[in-house]
């Protein structure tokens, strides 16, 4: 709540549990009767404060920074994870093609750390769209094939959209992504968790945008 409302974001009213002290700078408060916040609140251990923010999305700014495409993420958890490593590394829009899990899913806003509200959220865009908005789609894989090379040999610098694929299945070989990377390993894991390479990746990103080019 107090995330969304630093971030800017319209605060409609916010409720509390019978003991839960209230907070400043709110007009529509209410305090809850006994044990009604447990049974409106969607998680096992309800937090004492609930609130009702107007939710608000973004466009996809032609070619401006860099930004992440998670394609058709299902997991709550995995996909706040990536937004909260996307927002900490600077991108500047999170995309959502369909069949992504809602990114206000409460789920997802408690794994983002309150990520979610300071990112701009672009929900139901096609690849095709990033692609036509001026970014270079940078797909990830765990195999060898696709002719990926190591994230690390790769210019991640310029309008960069880092694809990021179903848990499952990843991202299709048909996909219009134009140049694919991979992330070596030498455990006996056969590749990373979703959000885990998101993370990496996303640094790798930040890190070659921050250096100086050649010349400078």
């Amino acid at each position: 709540m107090l995330e969304a409302q630093h971030a800017g974001w319209s605060v409609h009213s916010v409720y509390l549990d019978t003991d839960a002290r209230r907070p400043d700078g709110f007009d529509e408060v209410y305090r809850l009767g006994e044990s009604v916040m447990s049974r409106v609140a969607s998680t096992e251990t309800a937090q004492p404060i609930l609130a009702i923010v107007e939710r608000r999305s973004a466009t996809l700014a032609p070619g401006t920074g860099w930004v992440v495409v998670a394609d058709r993420i299902a997991d709550p958890g995995n996909l706040g994870t990536i937004i909260r490593s996307a927002e900490a590394a600077g991108a500047s829009r999170i995309v959502l093609t369909a069949g992504t899990v809602d990114a206000f899913n409460p789920k997802v806003i408690r794994a983002s750390a309150g990520a979610v509200f300071h990112v701009g959220i672009v929900e139901d865009a096609t690849l095709e769209d990033v692609r036509e908005g001026g970014y270079r789609l940078i797909g990830t894989t765990s195999h060898g094939g696709l002719r990926a090379q190591d994230y690390r040999q790769v210019d991640l610098r310029g309008a960069i959209a880092l694809v990021l694929g179903n848990e499952a299945h990843g991202l299709e070989s048909t996909a219009p992504i134009d140049e694919w990377v991979t992330i070596p390993h030498s455990g006996r894991s056969e590749s990373l968790n979703v959000a885990m390479a998101g993370t990496i990746l996303s640094f790798a990103i930040a890190t070659q945008h921050e250096a100086p080019t050649a010349g400078e």
